[in-house]
Parts: structure tokens; sequence; C-alpha cells
């Protein structure tokens, strides 16, 4: 079954599902901004048994306060909202938080999903979209925005005058700090890792995105330009260098890239 609209509000009187945790503190908490009752109802019936509470707002003056509020590990966005649009709250949660967001766009709108990944989602879903994808994708999301921290020795990166610090979710170009989203820190990240060899954009896909290559998602290439916009490349790449037909490739400097276990 497709869902044909958006989302809505956390229904507390769903039963509970035996052997699945209930208790607040238990579960994953998931923010949706839509302004589709009867969708979010649908979306938390299919997010409960899978360990997620869900709670829903309308309206994105409403969801743009609980977004920033800490109490939840991942949002998902709706584009079309009364008052501040999706755009909108997107931008003002960037500006202060790099909370994981999944961003949800009409299907075809390709300007929409170009604009959003530009700002700062970390991926995006076009309706209508099968529920099955929508919890895939929030699992993917939640795993590239914990790796680093799980890691039982986390190692330094340093390639150039880029330094990346998974234990800390850190990132230096040439001693300032620069934010990343949780994708595009796990995309420098691998590239940094790889520095000197060529990944593919399926290869990218498939650890950054979590998901399967398809030749007409571009969205990996959009966040390979926010990361390099924010490492101050041209457009030729200082740092990430375009290979024509396969991928990309983090270019080493004179100096060979150095790893520092701590």
């Amino acid at each position: 079954m497709f869902v044909n609209r958006v989302f809505a509000g956390f229904d507390e009187s769903l039963p509970d599902i035996p052997g699945r945790p209930t208790k607040m503190n238990s579960v994953e908490r998931i923010l949706v901004i839509d302004d589709d009752v009867e969708l979010c109802s649908l979306v938390s019936e299919y997010l409960r048994p899978e360990g997620f509470q869900v709670e829903a707002v309308h309206d994105g003056k409403t969801g743009l306060a609980r977004a920033v509020s800490g109490d939840h590990l991942l949002i998902v966005l709706d584009v079309m909202l009364p008052g501040l649009n999706g755009f909108d709250v997107l931008r003002r949660i960037r500006d202060g938080s790099r909370i994981p967001v999944l961003l949800l766009t009409a299907r075809g709108e390709d300007v929409d999903r170009i604009v959003g990944l530009e700002i700062g989602a970390d991926d995006y879903l076009p309706k209508p979209f099968n529920p099955r994808e929508l919890v895939a994708r929030i699992r993917a999301i939640l795993r590239r925005s914990r790796k680093g921290r799980e890691q039982d020795v986390p190692e330094v990166i340093r390639v150039g005058d880029v330094e990346l610090d998974p234990a800390t979710r850190s990132v230096l170009h040439r001693g300032k700090p620069v934010e990343f989203t949780s994708v595009e820190f796990a995309l420098l990240q691998v590239l940094l890792r790889e520095a000197g060899r060529v990944v593919t954009r399926e290869a990218l896909v498939d650890e950054v995105l979590g998901r399967k290559f398809s030749p007409f998602d571009r969205s990996i290439d959009m966040h390979v330009s926010k990361v390099r916009k924010k490492l101050g490349d041209s457009d030729t790449g200082d740092h990430i260098k375009t290979v024509r037909g396969t991928g990309y490739i983090f270019a080493l400097t004179r100096s060979k890239s150095k790893n520092a276990t701590r």
C-alpha cells in the first residue's frame, strides 16, 4: 500500500505491541512536521511497531519550536506547510542544530529536492511513498549519525588542510571548525579514508545513503557539492575532484595523508 498524502499526530490510544519498548526513554523519538493528520496516524502505526515513538505537529512555526527542543533523534519534514514552509523551517533548524532531517517532497519536483539538500537535508523521500521505504530511510540515517560514536577506536583522519575526528563528529579546515550535517560528515569521512583513490558513486550511495544506487538519483552529487562549498573548493574541486562517469576522489597533497589514533 502506498501513502498518498502526508503526516499527523501521535496516537496514544494505539495498543502496545508485545515485546516492543513502550517507555519514553527506551524508544527512538521521531518528530513529524506535516499538516496531513490522516497520513501522520498511518505513519505512526507503521513506525511504532519498529520501536519509534512519533510526535507530529501540523504547521511550520510549531514544528520549528519542537525541532530545536532536543527531544528527538530525527525529523521528518514536509516541504508544503502552513505558516513557515518546510524550507524555512529547515534553514532555521540548521542555524543551530545538526539533527538529521528527512525531507518529504512532491514526486517529480526536482527543484524541491535540490533546494532541500542544499539547505542541509540529510535525505529526501518523494510522495507518494511506501511506508516500508520510510522506515528504511529513517534507519539508514540514524545508522549514519551513530556510526562514528560507535567505533571502538576512533581515528582522527588528516589529509592536507582537513582534519576529521569521528569521536567528536568534528571537522577542521585550516584549523577552523566547519559544521556538517550527518550525511555530509559521513560522505567526507569516506572520501578522506580513501584519499588518493576513486570512490564510485555507487559505493558512496551504498555507504553514505544506505540504499541501492540509481543513475537518476542525483542526491549524492548534491551532498558532494555542499561539502565542496564548505571546504572552500572552486568549481574544479580543490579537495574533491570529479572522475567523470565514475565517482569522486579526495586529492592528496604533497604531504601524504596521516592518520592519528587516539
